[in-house]
């Protein structure tokens, strides 16, 4: 067709677009077609010429990917798959509707979404890791489209996606900022002021270019431009005007997230031209090619450390790395800027091509692992324990998404010693227990540590283990297992008249504890909490019916949300069929309850009654109190 020909069809679409975003919202009753309407005419011009997308082969590996970073605009994308023919109109009308597929944000319970969106800043930031994913490691043409709100641009995470993007020179990103001046209250920081967007993303190295959102040849021609750059990633900066087309809400506040009532839905559709039900052929990719071979497998040599050493949990981490890279090709690791301490380095040295550093930027380190799983890869990304409290949306937003990632926070605790409580990460135990189906590992030596980093890689959802700074004991044998979901009992006898329950660092308290009391002719059961979730209920079910219901529990973390949270819950549950009368439970939670200091991490241990000390106290204060006082 002549390009008048191909401007009017763009046209066309860009209408349906708009008008079918007004129909959803106005049947749900709720939804955001103002914002819907202003990026219309972009991705009429995207879905019809440029968009290479199989969508009856959605996992097709030479797929473009598109991610709806403003994802309030969920309208929008909704009806751009009715034009593609991927849903129909009733299913378009099921918008926000229980039980529907279309959801009021994206979600990938829809084949063609990849990523949840809808927490702004996220879109770009886990473009960039599938980006990475296209250019390092399958190594296919494909380009990765993302399109963000202006007012989202204000979010420090898509700063660190525009940083990361030009240090990798992702040309294989395409950033498309739709500009329609007007957020949820009122005009936007930068408003139409394009050229302030633009000089923002060439100082961060990116081709940027300005357009009229609404001029279809424009709009052409700023795709083209982009898939021809072969040195950097590009953004498009589009002024546009929010609900564009309909009179009486273009451009006009107080719009945002509102629908428009029967009468009034009418009238817009009229002034945008009526229904369309246009099915257009999206282009699918011309390559079938697949994704770059990393290396064959080996069998799973897991490292093994001998009893009576003492290692860090975080160095048998990076060592267990290494030898699942080798048994792994899928495997990839990232790190932010702390691989010297969490050890990633040793896999960086041994796979370079599968590690990506992230620097200093945790809700980056996060949303890269969120891309590169969108592409089957299996990351693990490293860093501080504290520091991943920074990433947090992310964490939660990647449930959100299903995706599959493992997450690893070293130096937790008050056991890290004289580096201070803003480094101790008394928190993330309980954040990781509350995002939905994660599981949360927090082992106690190095061979344990090593048999739970070769589980997590196969794990599904969110897992995240805890490591220690402080060199520790081995005191498992290399042949020992660990499933996920297990617990160890350590110490037990017959004469057990309490029970001890701890996990990483405050295990070897325990054990101390045990010596001690063991002396005074007390009797404890010790039991190696190493899987916080799931955690064992059966086993601690079982130890309180035999100590009479005697638990100490204690944790390097604040008393909220953590392994006493967590043991207190197993007494919730109803799932497990061990007989136990809860109301003989006598349980001590010793945690963190004080702001620590600095210290050497004995004298931290100890001032915050978590040492063997403590644990010693505890129980006999247990043991001298008369049952059912």
């Amino acid at each position: 067709m002549d390009i008048q020909e191909q401007l009017y069809h763009w046209d066309e679409l860009a209408q349906q677009l708009r008008v079918d975003s007004i129909r959803a919202t106005t049947v749900a009753g709720s939804g955001h077609p103002t914002s819907s309407m202003s990026a219309a005419d972009l991705m009429a011009v995207l879905l019809s010429k440029y968009l290479r997308y199989d969508f009856d082969n959605p996992d097709n590996p030479n797929n473009d990917r598109f991610i709806l970073s403003k994802g309030h605009a969920a309208p929008l994308l909704y009806a751009m798959y009715k034009a593609a023919g991927a849903i129909n109109d009733q299913e378009l009308m099921s918008l926000r509707q229980l039980g529907s597929r279309l959801q009021g944000h994206p979600t990938p319970v829809l084949p063609w979404v990849d990523v949840a969106t809808g927490s702004l800043g996220q879109g770009l930031p886990i473009g960039v890791g599938v980006a990475l994913a296209g250019k390092y490691l399958d190594q296919l043409p494909y380009c990765v489209w993302v399109l963000l709100g202006d007012s989202e641009t204000s979010e420090g995470s898509v700063w660190e996606a525009f940083d990361r993007a030009s240090h990798y020179t992702l040309d294989n990103l395409i950033a498309i900022i739709d500009v329609n001046r007007l957020g949820q209250r009122g005009e936007t920081e930068l408003g139409w002021n394009t050229q302030a967007y633009a000089a923002r993303a060439r100082a961060f190295g990116w081709q940027a270019i300005e357009i009229d959102g609404h001029d279809l040849t424009e709009i052409d021609q700023a795709f083209s431009t982009a898939l021809s750059i072969n040195d950097r990633p590009t953004v498009i900066i589009a002024r546009t005007k929010k609900g564009k087309g309909v009179s009486f809400v273009e451009d006009l506040g107080g719009w945002h997230g509102k629908v428009l009532k029967p009468d009034a839905e009418k009238e817009a559709i009229a002034q945008l031209g009526g229904e369309r039900h246009i099915i257009i052929q999206v282009n699918k990719p011309e390559e079938q090619d697949q994704p770059a071979a990393t290396g064959d497998p080996q069998p799973l040599q897991l490292p093994t450390y001998d009893k009576g050493a003492k290692v860090a949990t975080r160095r048998a981490y990076g060592d267990a790395l290494v030898s699942l890279g080798a048994a792994q090709p899928n495997v990839v690791v990232l790190d932010a800027e702390v691989s010297n301490s969490t050890y990633t380095e040793d896999f960086t040295e041994a796979y370079p091509e599968r590690y990506f550093e992230m620097y200093i930027a945790e809700q980056q380190l996060i949303a890269a692992a969120v891309g590169l799983q969108v592409r089957k890869y299996k990351p693990f990304a490293s860093s501080f324990a504290a520091f991943l409290s920074r990433g947090y949306d992310f964490v939660r937003m990647a449930a959100v998404s299903r995706a599959n990632i493992k997450l690893m926070g070293s130096h937790a605790g008050v056991s890290i010693g004289e580096d201070g409580p803003s480094q101790m990460a008394l928190e993330d135990l309980a954040a990781f227990r509350a995002v939905w189906s994660s599981t949360v590992l927090y082992p106690s030596d190095a061979n344990q540590t090593a048999k739970l980093v070769g589980q997590m890689s196969d794990r599904n959802g969110i897992v995240y283990l805890r490591t220690t700074r402080e060199s520790t004991p081995v005191i498992y044998g290399s042949d020992e297992d660990f499933p996920i979901g297990g617990s160890k009992v350590v110490r037990s006898s017959q004469r057990d008249r309490a029970t001890i329950i701890a996990a990483g660092i405050t295990l070897h308290e325990a054990l101390k504890a045990y010596e001690r009391l063991k002396n005074e002719d007390i009797t404890v059961r010790v039991i190696d909490a190493y899987s916080v979730k799931p955690i064992d209920v059966e086993t601690i079910r079982q130890a309180a019916h035999d100590t009479k219901g005697n638990l100490v529990v204690v944790e390097d973390h604040w008393p909220e949300g953590g392994l006493g949270a967590a043991v207190l819950d197993v007494f919730t549950s109803t799932s497990s069929s061990a007989t136990y009368n809860e109301s003989q439970l006598r349980l001590i939670k010793l945690a963190v309850n004080d702001m620590p200091s600095s210290g050497t991490p004995e004298e931290l241990l100890h001032a915050a009654k978590i040492d063997a000390d403590a644990i010693v106290e505890a129980v006999k204060s247990q043991v001298r109190q008369p049952v059912g006082v």
